[in-house]
This record gives C-alpha cells, structure tokens and sequence, in this order.
C-alpha cells in the first residue's frame, strides 16, 4: 500500500510537473510581481526607510520571499479546479492508484514551481547588491523554513481549488496572502507603526517568518522568533490539512 501510494504519487507529479514546464508563463508571472516590488521598494521607496546600518535590498528581501510564495501558490489552486472541472478526478478514482496521491501530486509540483522562482527572484536580488556572509547551516534553516511556509500554504490553496465555484474564485484567495507581508515587519520596522497596526504586526505570522530569516541572513542570533516561525507554519499546515483533506473526501464521496 505504502509503495503503491509512494509511485502513484511520483508518476502524478510528473504529469502535473509537466503541465508546469508547457507553460513556463506561469512561472514568469509569479516571478514578476516580487520583482517589481522589490525595484520599487528599492529604488523608489528605500533611500527614505531608514534601516540602519542594514542595506534596503538585505532588510526587505525575505518579504518579497513570502510575496513570491504567495503569488505562486494561486497557481496551485488553479490547476488543481481545472483538474477538477475537467474530470479527470473521476478517471483517476476508476483506477486502482491511491486517491490522496492525487492531491499530493499538486501539492509536490507547487514545491518545485514555488523553489523555482524563489531561485530566480533571489538571483535578481543579488543583481541588485543582496549580500549574505551567512553559512551553509543558516541557508539550510532558511530553506527549511521557506519549505514549511509552502507547504502551509499550497495546503491552504488546495481547498479552494476543491471547493470555488469559478476559476477566478480559485485564484482569489491568494490576494490577502500577498498583502499580509505589507502589515508586517518585512517593508519598515514595526516600531514606526500607530498601536493597534503594530499590534497586529507584531503578532502575525509573516513577522515572525520575516524577522528569523533576516537574522540568519545577518548571522544575529534568531532568538525566540524561530520557534514563533516554525509555530505558525506547522499549525496552519495542520489545520489546512484537516480541512483539505475533508474537502477531499466530500468531493470523491
């Protein structure tokens, strides 16, 4: 059973995986709003945010991390309703492969198109001066985290994909996942924020997200805010779990 679900599960990702690479615009798309923010943050708005002694491009990038997953993460939902729609779910569970591997499959290709483009804005940052001494080990921390954060959010994407009406209701919902970095610690420090939006700020989970990986970019000590981070990911996984998968079940009932 377990290998069963383990190969279903691979030849399903391929096929998703290549559906990916026939329209690499997905990709370019997703990659495109991180970067435009990240040249206008830079070059328009950075020269009067005053960071310290930390570069603009170092202070705000793992933001525009978090906006590259979130924006690539509608794309998830998206192939996931078209699926639905086209019925190739029906033909899937007329087969003798297991049925979460399915979803899986969605769930595996947003790890690889959402790893992709996170390469490529990070290859434009350091066009643009992004500089870290930081070691293998803190690279290795914040890819685990940037790996966490996609899971909990392409589970997340994975029940509207089930369950909108439209094709555009699919991709929607990825709107407020793009803003809830602009209310947060990654574009100006939350210390110039009025109270009840520094409240706010300082107790969501792309703050906490943001300010651990800026301190292993820096080499500072990380302090409690990892432990925050890895909280928030692994909760909302959980959750968003739990409800996908009965969205699932509802579904192929």
């Amino acid at each position: 059973m377990t290998t069963s679900f383990f190969g279903d599960t691979a030849a399903l990702t391929g096929r998703t995986l290549r559906h990916v690479t026939r329209s690499l615009d997905t990709i370019i798309t997703t990659v495109i709003t991180p970067v435009a923010m990240m040249l206008m943050f830079v070059y328009v708005f950075g020269g009067a945010i005053d960071t310290g002694s930390v570069s603009y491009v170092n202070y705000m990038l793992p933001g525009i991390l978090l906006i590259t997953i979130a924006s690539g993460i509608s794309y998830t939902s998206y192939r996931l309703f078209t699926d639905m729609k086209s019925g190739i779910f029906e033909r899937f569970q007329s087969m003798p492969i297991a049925r979460s591997g399915v979803l899986w499959a969605h769930v595996l290709t947003s790890l690889v198109a959402n790893l992709i483009s996170l390469v490529i804005v990070l290859g434009v940052a350091l066009l643009m001066g992004f500089r870290s001494g930081a070691g293998v080990p803190a690279w290795l921390a914040v890819a685990g985290i940037l790996l966490l954060f996609t899971l909990a959010l392409t589970w997340i994407a994975v029940i509207p994909g089930l369950s909108a009406a439209s094709v555009e209701g699919a991709g929607a919902f990825a709107y407020p996942l793009v803003f809830l970095p602009f209310i947060s610690s990654a574009f100006v420090p939350t210390e110039t924020m009025p109270g009840p939006v520094r409240a706010f700020a300082e107790h969501q989970p792309v703050t906490s997200i943001v300010n651990t990986i800026r301190d292993l970019f820096a080499q500072r000590p990380v302090g409690d805010d990892i432990w925050t981070a890895l909280a928030w990911c692994v909760g909302i996984l959980v959750v968003a779990y739990v409800f996908a998968m009965a969205a699932y079940r509802r579904k192929i009932a």
